[in-house]
């Protein structure tokens, strides 16, 4: 092998590398000089979380969309009131009140309110107890499989689980969707945070069905529909909802549920 088999390869790999690195440069510089100058003090303001409870992929992405005029600064769920009445000062936005939301986990059928289908030890995974026959072992194909992958998914510590059932800190929770994310029941729903009347009941199994699989369950009697005098519920599906936007929070469904599926809580 003569020197020219070596230098030649060597010059020319070096020549292709001088271009790519002279049109990354360019490539740098001028998407620089695009970028809003407001970017690096807006993303200055976020939390950091990366969250996605804002809709966007991260904290970059909500900044730039606050700059593009699509997202609005209520939306950053972790950053509270202060982050969103100084992001409004900084874009010279009207005042906006950050709507204290949280994850919800919509069962109260824990081990000892709810039947077993049947016995299971394993993998203390929800994604593999939702693959297990019939949807789990729990009785309540709708139920909450306390695997704890909700537990898991939260960045905030505010999910725990205990006697085969999740449940929420709302003081910790930043309603990021991180939990509903990993719920593959998907019972966990973010809720307005100062409503506290709650249906703790997913299933829409018929009410007979209800009674044989859990003692709280909703049995869809509709006499919380019939005692709200708002008509914040309804019953469908065999299963009662709350319209938040109507609901006045009087307790009078909650009074009326024969399950008590419907809580007042905190």
């Amino acid at each position: 092998m003569t020197l020219s088999d070596i230098l030649y390869p060597v010059l020319a790999l070096g020549g292709i590398g001088l271009v790519l690195g002279l049109g990354l440069g360019w490539a740098a510089k001028k998407l620089k000089s695009d970028e809003n100058p407001l970017l690096g003090e807006v993303r200055g303001l976020l939390p950091g979380a990366n969250c996605g409870g804002c809709g966007c992929a991260g904290c970059d992405a909500f900044a730039a969309a606050l700059l593009d005029g699509s997202a609005r600064p209520a939306s950053c769920t972790v950053g509270g009131q202060a982050c969103v009445t100084a992001l409004c000062g900084l874009l010279g936005l009207p005042a906006e009140t950050a709507e204290r939301r949280s994850a919800f986990v919509r069962c109260g059928g824990c081990a000892a309110k709810s039947a077993a289908r049947y016995a299971y030890s394993g993998l203390e995974d929800c994604g593999a107890l939702a693959r297990m026959p019939a949807g789990g072992p729990k009785l309540c194909s709708y139920g909450c499989l306390g695997g704890g992958s909700c537990r898991a998914a939260c960045r905030f510590g505010a999910v725990t689980v205990a006697d085969g059932l999740a449940a929420v800190d709302g003081e910790k929770c930043t309603a990021c969707g991180r939990c509903v994310k990993a719920c593959p029941k998907k019972i966990i729903a973010i809720v307005p945070r100062e409503k506290k009347v709650k249906v703790a009941c997913a299933s829409q199994d018929a009410g007979k069905a209800v009674r044989v699989s859990c003692s709280v369950g909703c049995i869809g009697c509709k006499l919380c529909e019939k005692a709200c005098k708002y008509g914040a519920i309804r019953v469908t599906g065999n299963l009662a909802r709350i319209d938040y936007e109507k609901c006045a929070q009087c307790g009078e469904c909650v009074k009326k549920c024969p399950g008590k599926c419907i809580a007042h809580l905190e």
